[in-house]
């Protein structure tokens, strides 16, 4: 099959094959709109539209707690911003919309990073940016990085069932010793897989003087055309938008 194997295969077709520049531009869509202070008339409309995109993408790979997770606590932050900003006032009032606020609008934006890292690989993520002509500054860090966090992840979760079976838990005696046991082997394996992943980086061939071949394959599918316009026309709301009569 083309040196794709079919478990491969399969778990392509479970979940939306979207380009990586795709990808890239939804991010930008997100958090860039999501930032924005308008709160107002067709704004209503386009930034819940924009928050459930995360929720669909992370469903659509069958992480069904994660996706219930972040829609459960975008819910409820947006249900408080609402009764912050109609009914409450005074301290109380601020208090609450400085929190929701911040919730509402950093939450859409680093589930939509967190699905780009754990659904891109890093052939694909490099062929996408060869193909937009990025130097080779801005590839290898970004490369590093598609691996870092997914790696640092794992670790972490090694460590978490290391400590489970010796009994260290949160609540126990010390809470302090709790912390060091899991924060030093972290902290040790945080430097150590850096210096692999920079290494493996350099044995692929990044940063070579001839130009590098990718296996996978990339390209713009109905998927892709159809998120594109859905970006470009929440652009063109939230530019046009004191011209809409909502």
């Amino acid at each position: 099959m083309n040196g794709v194997s079919f478990s491969e295969t399969t778990e392509k077709g479970k979940r939306i094959l979207l380009d990586p520049r795709t990808k890239l531009f939804l991010l930008l869509t997100i958090t860039t709109l999501m930032f924005s202070t308008s709160n107002e008339g067709i704004m209503n409309i386009v930034k819940p539209c924009l928050s459930l995109v995360p929720f669909v993408l992370i469903l659509s790979e069958r992480r069904f707690r994660a996706a219930g997770k972040y829609l459960l606590l975008y819910a409820v932050c947006f249900v408080l911003e609402r009764i912050a900003l109609t009914v409450l006032s005074g301290l109380l009032s601020f208090l609450v919309l400085a929190v929701t606020s911040i919730m509402t609008r950093f939450a859409p934006g680093i589930m939509t990073g967190a699905w780009l890292i754990s659904s891109t690989s890093v052939s694909e993520f490099i062929g996408a940016a060869e193909r937009m002509h990025v130097t080779e500054k801005i590839v290898i860090p970004m490369s590093v990085i598609f691996r870092f966090f997914p790696t640092i992840s794992e670790e972490y979760q090694a460590i978490q069932d290391a400590m489970k079976m010796r009994g260290i838990r949160f609540g126990g005696k010390n809470p302090l010793l709790m912390m060091e046991y899991r924060l030093v082997p972290l902290m040790v394996s945080v430097v150590k897989i850096g210096d692999e992943l920079s290494a493996a980086a350099l044995t692929r061939g990044l940063g070579a003087p001839v130009r590098r071949t990718n296996v996978c394959q990339i390209g713009f599918r109905f998927q892709d055309v159809f998120a594109t316009i859905f970006c470009i026309l929440c652009f063109i709301l939230f530019l046009f938008q004191k011209q809409i009569i909502f």
